[in-house]
C-alpha cells in the first residue's frame, strides 16, 4: 500500500469517525432506578442532559436518593457503551485498521 493510498484511508476514517462522535453527542440514553424514579437522561458521549427524581424518593433521605442516582447513572453508562460501541464499529466496519 502506498503512503498516498494509506493517507486517504487516515482521512476517510477521521471523518467517519467525527461523523460518530457528532451522532454520538446528538443521541439521547434513559438510565432507570427504582422502577423509573430515577431517571437520567445522558448523551453518547456521556453528557447528563438532566435527572429526575420523583417525589416519593425524597422520604429515602439522602443515602436513598444518592444510591437510586448512582443507580441510574450506571444503568445509562452500560446502555451508551454498548450503543457507542456499535456506533464506532460501524464507522470503522471495512477499513483496514493498523497492526
Amino acid at each position: 500500500m502506498d503512503m498516498e493510498s494509506l493517507m486517504a484511508q487516515a482521512s476517510e476514517l477521521q471523518t467517519k469517525i467525527g461523523a460518530a462522535q457528532e451522532k454520538l453527542s446528538q443521541m439521547h440514553i434513559k438510565g432507570l432506578s427504582e422502577n423509573g424514579a430515577c431517571i437520567v437522561d445522558m448523551t453518547g458521549k456521556y453528557d447528563v442532559v438532566s435527572l429526575q427524581i420523583d417525589d416519593a424518593l425524597m422520604s429515602r433521605g439522602p443515602d436513598g436518593v444518592s444510591a437510586a442516582v448512582l443507580a441510574a447513572l450506571n444503568d445509562a453508562k452500560a446502555k451508551a457503551d454498548v450503543i457507542i460501541d456499535r456506533v464506532m464499529s460501524d464507522a470503522t466496519a471495512g477499513m483496514p485498521m493498523p497492526e
